[in-house]
């Protein structure tokens, strides 16, 4: 396949993944979640005519120093009903409903604050520190939308309405699973010519920032009966991460092993340094990406592709780039060759600017330089170096020290 730039990787990826489908959660577990179709107002809010302040109920213009018997007190949590007699006023606590006859209430701090009969030093308009029913919502009114994110103030909404369940998208089950001879767990010393499996922690952690659990299917050696064994079982899930075996070596059978079970491959090659030989692909039951085996490779290129289309399986509105900020720069960035350069970042928000500390790095193997970013700092293909000072684009990645 052509190499394809990385606005088009992604329009390939977005027309292919829908959220999955509705599934009910308790209210406390939906946090984070995406509703999945509109919920309704179940009561008015205010359910009546309530105080704003404590004070009290009055009917009429009052003049100041004018006083009036007091009836009673209407406390918040009273059923509505209270009758005021004619010339007197009720005491009313915030929240209380507001007695039928009474048409504003006055707060205690404009009377001498009696119990038996009040004082008043000057009155209020009508209608004034009373909270009409429904003024907030009526029952049947849209209380929140499809597609909103279930903030702690969304689900306080929702237990306000009685929603006990709440619908979401389905969670996508997604398998992690490495790839090549050369690879051992992070448990073992390597040979020589070996190296330790950093790829699969590094998956499991990024899916935990998002919610998921990622099912970790081990390494599978450069042999085709192995690879297919493994890629059966991972094709199970809604998502296959594979890392490695995807460029052009005489041990990489990714790509033929997808093709056996009848996968679908969109691309195979992104303008993008590094990350360039990621593999997109489709089957009936999901979607497969075959990262490169490099480190930073997997890095860029997950945070780039396969974390927005997680969240687009979530349910959110997300984009490869969309997310992307203006900052300016708190160091020199180098210039880019033919391809869309992306290095490791740190971030700051200072003063209301974001300043962004490009790490140089060595290449795609440079998993020092990548574990110390907080962002991808973004080179444009054919843009040359920049100083600090200058504006630069940045997708912050990871939550950081320096307040984003």
């Amino acid at each position: 396949m052509a190499l394809i730039h990385p606005d088009e990787a992604w329009r390939r990826i977005a027309e292919r993944v829908r959220p999955l489908a509705e599934a009910s959660v308790g209210r406390r577990e939906a946090a984070g979640r995406v509703l999945a179709r509109p919920l309704a107002a179940t009561v008015d809010v205010p359910a009546s005519d309530v105080s704003a302040m404590d004070g009290y109920a009055v009917t009429g213009e009052l003049q100041p120093e004018e006083a009036r018997p007091v009836a009673g007190t209407v406390f918040a949590g009273d059923r509505p009903g209270f009758e005021i007699p004619p010339g007197a006023v009720a005491r009313i606590m915030t929240g209380a409903p507001v007695p039928a006859a009474a048409d504003r209430v006055i707060p205690v701090e404009l009377t001498d604050g009696g119990r038996e009969r009040v004082t008043f030093h000057k009155g209020v308009p009508p209608g004034e520190h009373v909270r009409r029913r429904g003024e907030v919502l009526r029952t049947g009114d849209p209380l929140l939308p499809a597609g909103a994110l279930l903030t702690p103030g969304a689900l306080a909404l929702l237990a306000t309405h009685g929603y006990g369940e709440v619908p979401i998208h389905h969670v996508p089950t997604v398998a992690v699973m490495a790839t090549g001879d050369e690879v051992v767990p992070p448990e073992e010393v390597p040979a020589p010519g070996q190296l330790r499996d950093s790829n699969t922690d590094f998956l499991l952690a990024a899916g935990a920032t998002l919610g998921l659990r990622f099912d970790p299917l081990g390494i599978a050696p450069d042999r085709v009966d192995a690879l297919r064994e493994r890629v059966g079982e991972g094709l199970r899930s809604h998502v296959l991460l594979l890392c490695g075996g995807v460029s052009m070596g005489e041990f990489d059978f990714v790509e033929g092993v997808l093709a056996d079970f009848g996968c679908e491959a969109v691309f195979d090659a992104v303008a993008i340094q590094p990350g360039k030989p990621v593999v997109f692909a489709t089957h009936p039951g999901g979607i497969v990406f075959g990262l490169p085996g490099n480190p930073a490779s997997v890095m860029v290129s997950f945070w780039l592709f396969v974390r927005p289309a997680l969240r687009r399986l979530l349910g959110f509105a997300d984009s490869w780039w969309g997310p992307a900020l203006r900052g300016t720069l708190a160091a020199p960035l180098p210039g880019a060759g033919p391809r869309d350069r992306f290095l490791p970042a740190a971030v700051e928000a200072r003063e209301g600017e974001i300043l962004v500390t490009p790490h140089a790095f060595k290449g795609s193997h440079d998993l020092a330089a990548f574990s110390l970013g907080t962002a991808l700092v973004r080179v444009r293909a054919g843009a040359e170096p920049a100083a600090a000072g200058e504006r630069c684009e940045v997708l912050v990645v990871a939550a950081g020290g320096g307040g984003l």
